[in-house]
């Protein structure tokens, strides 16, 4: 039959009963003929307690400590995912991203894979073995346990479906596949039977939860199918697919927000070339992500740098700016933890002119005051005050009658 790579995220794996559940779906497929792969994530809420707990113990501690404690969820996963199909008869093996080969540079907690050596994976298949695979992490060229970020599961089941050249990617969630926006907060969104590459990864950087956008990028990249669906029924989900031409026929596609952003100033930069490079260079080696960006030009003196970074991230921003402010002569450096990034995606913005106006009215009309804005040739995204977040989805989603269902 075909060779299947399942991803079960944590609230799929969250208990014993869920186990058993996830066990007896993957048992299914097996006694169906398939061989298959499958990727775990930690139990339930498994990470943040492990987290916690580090924070109990350090303030700041070591990122390549987090990375050992983080990568113990998984493990505990895999194994008894594996020993749940092995009361059912299904011949399972679970192991390490180290053990499947995982190669990742050494960026601590947000580690890119580099390559994966299935060698081994190849081998237990051969012996019609059912694997299962710990999410999340794989190994540096010092053998030092590496983490790929929240949401690394879903990257390493798009790897892994890419590196043994997998028929299909089923992606497994709370939710029975991608809507329209956050059905948890409009309670009309609709579900997307299909979706292209593009818009997914717009979606999901800009702040749907579903997936994880660097996932989307290498699913993209190498056209691997992905369908995202519920573990708790059988329904299809939605597909995520290479952009055929009916897409453009729907203007937006969804809706989005991230309120993981803060928003850092930098004012009183002096006007001349070299030191916005020096900013953000100084961010760059520090592994901060840097998303919309706005700069005052005019004649005076200086100028004033907007930009967002993740809100985790924002503190150390402050502090390794400051340092560059002493440099530079740049008078303060500032944070406002308190914002948020509404954004509409969808690839019909590309044959049909007037979005962007529309957006800007819609929020205008409701007194919500855009702060930022960024642009994509099919996105656009708006910087508001955190409070006016969820006001501004439902708005946005209901004037761009995204509450009608559609293909």
């Amino acid at each position: 039959m075909s060779l299947i790579v399942q991803k079960f995220g944590g609230s799929s794996v969250a208990n014993p009963e869920r186990i058993k559940r996830v066990a007896q779906r993957v048992a299914s497929y097996q006694k169906a003929g398939h061989s298959l792969v499958v990727v775990v994530s930690a139990l339930g809420d498994t990470t943040d307690d492990l987290l916690e707990l580090a924070d109990k113990i350090s303030k700041n501690p070591s990122s390549r400590e987090l990375d050992m404690l983080l990568s113990t969820g998984e493990q505990i996963s895999v194994a008894l995912l594996a020993m749940a199909l092995q009361e059912l008869g299904v011949d399972a093996i679970s192991f390490t991203g180290y053990q499947v080969g995982i190669r990742t540079d050494s960026t601590h907690t947000k580690a890119r894979i580099i390559d994966i050596s299935s060698d081994r994976i190849i081998r237990e298949l051969k012996n019609k073995k059912t694997i299962i695979v710990a999410g999340f992490q794989g190994t540096n060229k010092n053998q030092d346990i590496t983490t790929l970020g929240r949401g690394g599961s879903d990257l390493t089941a798009v790897a892994l479906a890419k590196a043994l050249k997998a028929d299909t990617c089923e992606i497994y969630t709370d939710v029975d596949g991608i809507y329209t926006t956050d059905p948890r907060l409009v309670h009309d969104a609709q579900k997307i039977e299909r979706i292209s590459y593009e818009e997914m990864l717009e979606l999901a950087s800009s702040g749907a939860q579903v997936m994880q956008s660097r996932s989307i990028e290498v699913a993209g990249k190498y056209n691997i199918p992905l369908h995202v669906r519920s573990s708790f029924s059988t329904n299809e989900g939605t597909w995520i697919v290479k952009e055929d031409k009916s897409m453009e026929d729907v203007l937006i596609r969804g809706v989005s927000v991230s309120k993981n952003e803060a928003k850092i100033t930098v004012s009183g930069v002096p006007n001349k070339p070299g030191i916005a490079g020096k900013i953000f260079r100084t961010l760059s080696d520090a592994g901060i992500n840097v998303d919309v960006i706005i700069q005052n030009i005019g004649k005076a003196v200086s100028t004033d740098i907007s930009f967002t970074v993740p809100r985790n991230e924002a503190d150390t921003a402050v502090t390794l700016l400051k340092k560059v402010a002493d440099e530079s002569g740049i008078k303060e450096v500032t944070k406002d933890p308190h914002i948020a990034k509404v954004s509409v995606v969808g690839i019909g913005m590309r044959s049909h002119a007037g979005v962007a106006a529309k957006m800007f009215e819609i929020l205008g009309k409701n007194r919500i005051n855009i702060e930022m804005i960024s642009t994509s040739e099919i996105k656009i995204s708006c910087v508001v005050k955190l409070a006016s977040a969820d006001k501004a989805v439902k708005l946005l989603h209901q004037e761009f009658e995204l509450n009608k269902k559609k293909k």
